[in-house]
């Protein structure tokens, strides 16, 4: 049974930084691509890091240079470390997967993975 699990998330002031984490289960192998995305009230879901097995890592403009996404193959882990956080990136932060051959920003842009966590809330705030 496939099964994601993201974990992490909480309240943080504007400035400060968190790490999330999502863990993966039940894929037969490590060629899929795993991806960061996020909604929040009134706005769409925004896909913001992508990443596939080969390491290659895409990321969406309001994230560029803050975010870094990473992941371990063996521990079918995947980590998405947030700096410099703002109340913007407040958010529903959902983990997900692709198991198709698509490419990163594919991945993130058209927003059409398989499988998805449950979600862990992310609050910037002072």
């Amino acid at each position: 049974q496939v099964q994601l699990v993201e974990s992490g998330g909480g309240l943080v002031q504007p400035g400060g930084s968190l790490r999330l984490s999502c863990a993966a289960s039940g894929f037969t192998s490590d060629y899929y691509v795993i991806g960061w995305f996020r909604q929040s009230p009134g706005k769409e879901r925004e896909g913001i890091s992508c990443i596939n097995s080969d390491g290659r890592t895409y990321y969406s403009d309001s994230v560029k240079g803050r975010f870094t996404m990473s992941r371990d193959n063996a521990k079918n882990t995947a980590w998405l470390q947030m700096n410099n956080l703002k109340p913007e990136d407040t958010a529903v932060y959902v983990c997900a997967v692709d198991t198709d051959p698509v490419t990163v920003q594919a991945m993130c842009v058209m927003g059409l993975p398989g499988y998805w966590g449950q979600g862990t809330q992310v609050t910037v705030s002072s």
